[in-house]
């Protein structure tokens, strides 16, 4: 049998880091961006429930896959088992991180010459 692959991503949105489980992440067909797909979410039928990651799961409800902007990653690492998903605040305060481009000027490899 296959080992079935966990990974961890971290990435930043408004604001916030998220912490989400996924069986597969590729760099997927929208340039710039990396695809999430099947998110993994702890049981729930335990007893014990946690709000934090209630929480991100009701905002992923529904989602069959996310396109997450480049520079918005974190970390993306492969996991032995999944953890507990959850959003934390930012650290920094009210600095916002200014766009970054993929390419530096002249050097757009979809630029017409």
């Amino acid at each position: 049998m296959a080992a079935s692959h966990i990974f961890k991503v971290v990435f930043a949105n408004q604001g916030k880091v998220y912490e989400i489980y996924a069986r597969k992440v590729s760099h997927g067909g929208l340039f710039g961006f990396i695809e999430v797909e099947e998110l993994v979410f702890g049981e729930r039928s335990s007893v014990v429930v946690d709000p934090a990651e209630e929480r991100i799961q009701t905002e992923f409800a529904g989602v069959k896959r996310s396109y997450l902007p480049l520079h918005s990653i974190i970390r993306i690492d492969e996991v032995r088992k999944q953890g507990v998903s959850k959003i934390s605040t930012l650290e920094g305060g009210n600095v916002t991180q200014f766009p970054v481009q993929m390419y530096p000027a002249g050097t757009d490899p979809g630029a017409k010459r």
